[in-house]
């Protein structure tokens, strides 16, 4: 997730234009960024975020009027962190319907663990959607790509936004226990994930996360085919994501 150059420009030209000393308030951006890194995949960048949260702050500073009586980083905050939501929004290229494909399947997944006591096989998932074993896996191919996060999963159903932390951002100067806490737990609840799923499912995991294979090498290991594996390794994923769904 690059800045775009001219975002970059448009930061530089606004950081030097601005009355408001800005800069004083990147530790606030970067408090923001971090809190939110710990519910995002390792494939966003820490930096990445700070540098759209800027885009935000310098937004802010344009837009803020100390007439108003609001201090600044009660009027900035929530810009900053708009920033950040509407660039992992244009990341999240998934289609809604297959977003909502997959979060069918999820419902299904965490039903029928719930109902059967164990992890559910193919064959019960699709029961569970009442469609055919055929057409569940049809859908997982459709879902190739499904991530463990998505910028939704920072909202609750009512629209609420789940971290409220950062209504309430400490000393910008010392070390956030909220996010290290979170990070830990959020670590912990992904590997307890990873040891329920089928062992199938976890050598594909295995064998794509730990050992880089990509779903070719994938698939001759398991002798099948390669979108066979692209199927196998969204349904690891979605069932992950059905056990993460409090922590979520």
């Amino acid at each position: 997730m690059a800045l775009a150059t001219h975002q970059a420009h448009a930061y530089a030209q606004a950081a030097s234009s601005s009355t408001l000393d800005v800069m004083q308030y990147a530790p606030l951006v970067r408090k923001i960024a971090s809190i939110m890194l710990a519910r995002l995949p390792a494939s966003v960048e820490l930096d990445d975020l700070v540098q759209v949260g800027m885009m935000g702050l310098l937004e802010a500073a344009r837009q803020f009027d100390p007439l108003q009586g609001a201090q600044f980083e009660t009027f900035a905050s929530p810009r900053i962190k708009g920033a950040m939501l509407d660039e992992l929004r244009r990341i999240d290229w998934m289609p809604r319907q297959l977003r909502r494909n997959s979060r069918m399947i999820e419902d299904a997944v965490k039903r029928a663990t719930q109902t059967l006591g164990h992890a559910p096989n193919e064959s019960e998932i699709a029961d569970e959607l009442a469609v055919s074993l055929e057409d569940y896996q049809g859908m997982l191919g459709d879902c190739m790509g499904v991530r463990l996060v998505y910028f939704e999963d920072f909202h609750r159903s009512d629209g609420e936004e789940l971290d409220d932390a950062l209504a309430n951002i400490a000393d910008d100067n010392t070390p956030d226990p909220l996010t290290t806490l979170a990070d830990t737990a959020f670590r912990q609840s992904l590997i307890d994930a990873i040891a329920t799923l089928p062992e199938r499912d976890q050598l594909v995991m295995s064998l794509y996360y730990e050992q880089e294979l990509n779903l070719k090498e994938i698939g001759a290991v398991l002798e099948v085919s390669e979108s066979r594996v692209s199927q196998l390794h969204t349904q690891a994923v979605t069932r992950i994501r059905a056990k993460l769904r409090e922590w979520l």
